[in-house]
């Protein structure tokens, strides 16, 4: 097939994916063209795609999204066509891409998600939504979303990314409805050259953030692009150090949650004050006449409404960076107890080698895994919205008593 920017190149690294998901391209192809009655056993207008945090699995789902628009006449995702260039730019009219920035998806998006579905396209064939987080769907939204694709509009496909299809991450009612579609981990080799080609980054740094990640392709693009992603990941690092410093190691930690704090502010300051702009404008603020005030005065509870939704989208961003923070952490004690059992495997933290076999020296095995189960508390107790500070405290308390330190 052709360039190194098509869909079939895009997926070579997980040959399942890239071949369901041209086969279902193509049975589409076929259908449009009145050379066949129905769709097939191929494609289907509902589908969940599950994987493990960072596979890439609303990566498949662009590239499912812009095999189904590419105009293309022989080759489905060309990646050289106008419709392949906006679907991976994230910017086609046709492809809705749904991400959640709060902690659950309610019923209103879903609500909203049913008008758009019904939508005929406009330039491509399809109408594509693609909804990122489904393991987040409130009882009610799960409820909303099935009434659509127990029905689905003839000229729509729906795509849901999720961890797992344990009852825990998607309702069982909705999976049954939906075809699945399994997206593994990619190999290192493979986010490397994504790194190089996308990002820029050097090969030595590509690989480094390929193995520190665990492959996880956004956390990798973060660790080669952006210089607060790297100086989180060194601060969680060296608490291990600070563990041996007396109460050092409670204030590195303290200056760790305000840095990030400091971060989340940063990131969320700006796109915040763009969209109070843009509800603003919507509702005419500037403009002059007593319509336009009336309309003004009574805007307040839409006000309020954005603000609670930023404020839910800090606190999961907050939470988003401690757990890849203490999943890092662990990372390291983990590397640590791979070194004092002998075990010939690749450390999650090369460029923290050293660390990992001082802590080999000083920790018993047995200590090195308490200190891996206090890393995994505090990530339990923030899931359930304990607060930072506490949980931090507690799981370098629990640290410390593993490394023997009074």
């Amino acid at each position: 097939m052709g360039g190194v920017n098509t869909v079939a190149n895009r997926l070579a690294d997980t040959p399942t994916v890239r071949d369901t998901v041209l086969a279902a391209a193509t049975a589409t192809r076929a259908f449009i063209r009145g050379e066949a009655h129905e769709l097939g056993s191929a494609m289907a207008h509902a589908w969940i795609f599950t994987g493990p945090p960072g596979s890439g699995r609303s990566v498949a789902a662009l590239n499912f999204a812009a095999a189904l628009q590419c105009t293309d006449p022989t080759e489905p995702g060309c990646g050289r066509c106008r419709n392949c260039h906006d679907v991976f730019a994230d910017s086609h009219t046709d492809v809705l891409h749904i991400v959640p920035a709060e902690l659950s998806i309610g019923i209103k998006p879903m609500r909203e998600m049913r008008t758009e579905a019904v939508k005929m396209p406009t330039v491509a064939p399809w109408r594509v939504i693609i909804i990122e987080d489904a393991d987040r769907f409130t009882p009610e939204a799960a409820d909303a979303i099935l009434k659509v694709v127990e029905e689905p509009p003839a000229h729509t496909v729906i795509i849901m990314c999720a961890p797992s299809i344990d009852p825990e991450d998607f309702s069982p009612t909705l999976r049954s409805r939906c075809r699945h579609l399994y997206v593994p981990y990619p190999s290192i080799d493979h986010i490397v050259s994504l790194l190089i080609d996308e990002c820029g980054a050097t090969s030595e740094d590509a690989r480094l953030a390929a193995v520190a990640s665990n492959r996880h392709i956004g956390r990798a693009r973060r660790l080669v692009s952006d210089a607060d992603a790297q100086q989180r990941r060194a601060s969680i690092l060296n608490l291990a150090e600070m563990v041996f410093h007396h109460d050092e190691a409670f204030k590195a930690s303290t200056a760790f949650l305000k840095t990030v704090d400091k971060q989340v502010k940063s990131l969320s300051d700006e796109q915040d004050a763009g969209e109070l702009a843009e509800l603003e404008r919507a509702l005419g603020k500037g403009g002059r006449g007593k319509g336009t005030q009336r309309v003004m005065d009574g805007s307040a509870g839409m006000v309020k409404d954005l603000e609670k939704k930023q404020k839910m989208r800090r606190n999961r961003r907050n939470r988003d960076f401690l757990d890849l923070a203490l999943v890092d952490l662990a990372g390291l004690y983990r590397d640590a107890l791979m070194r004092a059992v002998g075990a010939d495997v690749q450390l999650t933290h090369p460029d923290f080698e050293r660390s990992a076999g001082d802590l080999a020296g000083r920790v018993s095995e047995p200590g090195l895994v308490e200190c891996l189960d206090a890393v995994t508390k505090a990530r339990e107790h923030i899931s359930v919205n304990v607060t930072p500070t506490i949980a931090i405290d507690g799981m370098l308390g629990r640290i410390r008593l593993a490394c023997g330190v009074s």
